[in-house]
């Protein structure tokens, strides 16, 4: 037995709380660690197999180690690395097919540069025509004969950064007015008539856009098109008083639902407002305000749509089992006579100092299960190589149960439930780093902001090690690539680039672009921007806690 071997064996045998099985199991730990996995850190190796060895053992019949006993011997080996024991008797075959699993994963690591080529491949070929008809309305169009359906996607260059004052949430309520009837189609019509094809249908709004869809069956391709054609050619003759009060009251049961009587809420809602100050196009979320919508005007509501509800203001994408030509002909006889007014809406300029330069703070009582500790950071704008940096940085350090802060925060300090760190992608303005921490029974807001400063200003200095650079970056891609698999997703993503970037083809460099970020860029990305001076931060605090 190897010294270090001694050294686990000792200081498992002198826990109190630990038993000779548990003692078992540590021997396995460091057989682990020795082996490792090809491409993992030291810190994380052991961590895909830990559940592997776990079946095994109950499969086996042999004593499993308490939850207490694995983490211990996992942050045990983890802090100490220590040289693999002998082998516990009985155990070779436990351990041939350990390695088993490991060879598999070795052989993975090709597989996955071979389906890399692959996917380059498949986009390469896949075709993407740009139209554009005599009234300014851009069409994007892509065959995909691979199962018989068809997307259509309309995104308008409207959204809430468009509202000015007085006018918040007008945009996310047209959202429900384009399903309220038009000229030609009554009532609930658009949904029966799509969902009684077979077909599927929705809509979004965002701080940059508005988007309507449907997918349905190819042989009924016609069908949407014409139904998009007519809420944007005639929607206004549909709309009045009685739709006006349908749609208020729509928005007004949706804010209640999503978040006034939703924990934590109003938490996105407020930190939006102190990263984007008074007066910036992002100060207010696509929700708007119940006293906005109350006091808009028919008149009001009807000048909106006449400004951004335009063929000249908006890109249609079908992308599916289709005929460019005679999608082409259905496009220009719908939408071809439809009018634009001949200039398209300025956009407000959402321009902000790189940093917020101060650190903003607000703390809420509320009726909320635990304490919680959310903050906002202001980061570049999409489209930018460093906004690609923050993706990954925030990803690494809270994208799922294997992030840093997770690792931290939940499994080992045990002071939260849940520890998450996303990006919101903005093109008009700076992106919104969104920091969310729930704690755990009394853990306090201030230890959970520690532990995460902590982490940070690690990461700032260290950066990431280029294993948490690569499987960051394989889970970026695979959520790209999971979107672009569906017509319906890469409809929306054509969309995005047309009207955000002005160009749809830029969606197949996007994931190279991520791909090629460096661990030096991510480090340098966090340093600059995932610092006090540059974040709003809002805590909850419970009421029955005071």
């Amino acid at each position: 037995m190897t010294a270090s071997s001694a050294h686990a064996l000792a200081w498992f045998e002198t826990d109190p709380e630990l038993t000779k099985p548990q003692t078992y199991f540590t021997k396995y730990l460091a057989d682990l660690v020795e082996t490792g996995i090809p491409g993992q850190p030291t810190g994380l190796r052991l961590h895909p197999l830990f559940s592997k060895l776990h079946d095994n053992l109950t499969r086996d019949g042999r004593p499993v180690p308490q939850q207490r006993s694995v983490d211990s011997a996992r942050e045990f080996v983890f802090a100490h690395n220590v040289a693999p024991p002998e082998t516990a008797p009985g155990a070779d075959h436990e351990l041939a097919r350990l390695r088993e699993e490991l060879d598999s994963l070795k052989s993975a690591t090709a597989a996955q540069s071979a389906a890399r080529a692959a996917q380059e491949r498949i986009i390469a070929s896949v075709n993407i025509t740009e139209h554009r008809l005599a009234n300014g309305l851009r069409v994007v169009l892509s065959e995909d004969h691979n199962t018989p359906v068809a997307a259509v996607n309309i995104w308008y260059d409207v959204g809430s950064r468009h509202e000015g004052p007085g006018q918040t949430g007008l945009t996310h309520m047209f959202c429900k007015l384009m399903f309220y009837g038009s000229a030609s189609v009554a009532g609930n019509g658009h949904f029966e008539l799509v969902q009684g094809a077979g077909g599927s249908l929705n809509a979004t709004t965002s701080f940059e856009r508005a988007n309507f869809f449907e997918t349905v069956p190819a042989h009924h391709l016609e069908l949407a098109l014409w139904l998009e054609a007519d809420r944007m050619g005639s929607l206004l003759a549909a709309i009045g008083d009685t739709e006006m009060d349908w749609a208020r009251d729509v928005c007004v049961n949706e804010r209640r639902q999503r978040y006034d009587n939703v924990p934590y809420g109003t938490g996105f809602e407020k930190l939006t407002a102190m990263v984007y100050p008074e007066g910036h196009p992002y100060h207010h979320t696509p929700i708007g305000s119940d006293a906005d919508r109350n006091a808009v005007t028919l008149e009001q509501v009807r000048a909106y749509f006449r400004t951004y509800y335009t063929p000249d203001n908006a890109v249609l994408c079908v992308v599916g089992d289709i005929d460019t030509d005679q999608t082409l002909a259905w496009i220009e006889k719908y939408f071809g006579s439809i009018s634009s007014p001949g200039r398209r809406p300025t956009r407000r300029d959402g321009s902000l100092p790189d940093l917020i330069g101060r650190e903003l703070r607000e703390a809420v009582e509320d009726y909320v299960p635990s304490r919680a500790v959310m903050a906002a950071y202001r980061l570049p704008r999409d489209g930018k190589r460093a906004c690609d940096a923050a993706d990954l940085a925030l990803t690494i350090l809270g994208g799922g149960e294997s992030s840093r802060l997770y690792n931290r925060l939940v499994r080992r300090d045990r002071i939260a439930v849940t520890a998450g760190f996303g990006l919101l992608r903005l093109s008009g303005a700076p992106c919104l780093g969104w920091l969310d921490v729930k704690a755990s029974g009394h853990a306090s807001a201030n230890a959970l902001e520690a532990a995460v400063d902590d982490e940070l200003i690690r990461f700032a200095t260290d950066g990431p090690t280029p294993d948490e650079l690569e499987r960051a970056q394989a889970q970026l891609e695979r959520e790209w690539l999971d979107r672009l698999a569906t017509v319906a997703g890469r409809a929306d993503e054509l969309c995005r680039f047309a009207v955000l970037f002005g160009d749809p083809q830029l969606v197949w460099s996007a994931l190279g672009n991520v791909l090629t970020i460096t661990p030096g860029e991510v480090r340098a990305v966090a340093a600059r921007y995932l610092v006090r001076n540059n974040r709003a931060v809002l805590t909850y605090e419970p009421y029955w806690d005071s």
